[in-house]
């Protein structure tokens, strides 16, 4: 099955070196107890669900193999999809009734802000396992709060690189992004670059329909009056596909190039309504066709598993739940390995989350001192092909991280604003479908 997680994870915990730390042996417990926060109801359950399913095939794999350290885990689940206050009453039921050791929280970007101070008072180790606000960790230190992906800054300046050096000719766009804090903050990061590097583009619309909006009849006939060269959009989930088959049914997208840095968790679904040329992103390096890791075994056996449990190919949030488990087998197994062998305590497993590098089905993620993941981006155009009936990603490229957010300690906003034309100039790899 997934043995070749183990030997990756063994491989990393031996590279990264012993922690200089007292052996303290904590009780070894029966279970290392987990709580996934995931949408499982509403709109947003398209996403979330795969989330959960790939949860629970990377648990039986790692319990298979004799858990962590000789410990099984155990899952429990929370709906995301219950509101915010439901979910922070949730939060805190795990942590304090069913003593969970580590929380998985949250999908939602507006999620993850409330929750990550909440872990804190809680002390228990959060690992954000798929929110993309920059903000967590550029507003506030955090002690028990991880990442173990990238954040909207890298996903929004790969999706403008894309765009301004594969189709530089454009003097419009327009956006169409969720009214919430993702929505919000993704498009300032966006358009504030944007500003920089191509301030000649003109804005013609800046459109926030609500979360879950079942309907964009009135964002649709503003953009066809106004008839962008560009349209982007963030959203993702239900609110996307339902945004891209209107605007399809409607010939909006043959008028307007669509640049959609979330819309690989939406092309199976998409089918023959996304057209051909538009930009797609899967939130990092993710993608069931990956380029590098495709072939591997570890990458076949869990698109294997993973279709076998859900029809489907696995989409960005299953990947990104492959990273969170990465990093907690490997931060446990880091952590006992400095202990000299025995069970470690909280401290030292935060202790061992520091600078922790780890590989999920991607490439190499590595935790920054201020716990941000650093995760490279994938990013190419739909394109049709005869072996799916789903558009594919064609003309990839992949950033790598570091080329494409700021340093520790200096936020988004500030370091977009210093860029310059040499930023058009960021490298890439390059690959065409086949590869």
């Amino acid at each position: 099955m997934l043995k070749a997680i183990a030997a990756a994870t063994a491989a990393l915990v031996v590279a990264s070196g012993a922690i200089t730390s007292d052996a303290i042996a904590a009780d070894k417990p029966d279970k290392v107890k987990v709580g996934i926060t995931t949408f499982l109801s509403g709109p947003a359950s398209v996403f979330g669900v795969p989330g959960r399913a790939a949860a629970e095939i990377l648990a039986k794999d790692l319990n298979d193999r004799g858990g962590i350290g000789g410990v099984p885990v155990e899952l429990f689940f929370t709906d995301e999809g219950a509101g915010g206050e439901t979910l922070a009453s949730e939060f805190r039921r795990l942590v304090q009734d069913e003593k969970v050791d580590v929380m998985m929280a949250a999908i939602s970007s507006g999620n993850c802000l409330n929750l990550a101070p909440l872990a804190e008072d809680l002390e228990v180790i959060n690992i954000l396992w798929d929110c993309g606000t920059q903000r967590i960790f550029e507003e506030e230190d955090y002690k028990y709060n991880f990442r173990t992906q990238g954040n909207a800054t890298p996903e929004m300046m790969a999706a403008l690189l894309y765009l301004l050096q594969t189709k530089p000719d454009f003097s419009t766009i327009a956006v169409v992004n969720q009214d919430y804090a993702w929505g919000r903050d993704s498009w300032n990061l966006f358009s504030s670059a944007l500003k920089a590097l191509k301030p000649d583009v003109k804005v013609v619309a800046e459109l926030f329909p609500r979360f879950g909006a079942p309907d964009y009849s009135a964002e649709i006939s503003r953009l066809q009056a106004l008839r962008p060269d560009v349209i982007l959009s963030t959203s993702w989930g239900g609110d996307l596909e339902t945004f891209v088959r209107q605007a399809s049914q409607r010939g909006l997208t043959q008028s307007s190039t669509f640049v959609l840095p979330l819309a690989e968790s939406s092309l199976q679904r998409l089918g023959g309504a996304l057209p051909d040329g538009a930009i797609v992103g899967g939130r990092g390096d993710h993608y069931f066709l990956h380029p590098e890791t495709k072939d591997t075994d570890k990458f076949k056996a869990f698109v294997a598993e993973f279709q076998d449990a859900t029809g489907d190919y696995p989409i960005y949030p299953a990947f990104h739940m492959a990273q969170a488990f990465a990093a907690l087998e490997g931060a446990y197994a880091k952590a006992i390995e400095a202990n000299g062998g025995e069970w470690p305590d909280e401290d030292q497993v935060i202790e061992a989350m520091n600078g922790l590098s780890f590989t999920g089905l991607g490439r190499e993620v590595t935790l920054r001192e201020d716990h941000q993941g650093l995760e490279d981006q994938l990013i190419g155009t739909a394109r049709t092909v005869g072996e799916y009936d789903f558009p594919i990603i064609d003309n990839m490229r992949i950033y790598a991280a570091e080329d494409i957010m700021p340093p520790v300690g200096t936020e988004s906003v500030e370091w977009i604003g210093g860029l310059d034309q040499s930023f058009l100039d960021t490298k890439f790899d390059a690959y065409t479908y086949g590869d």
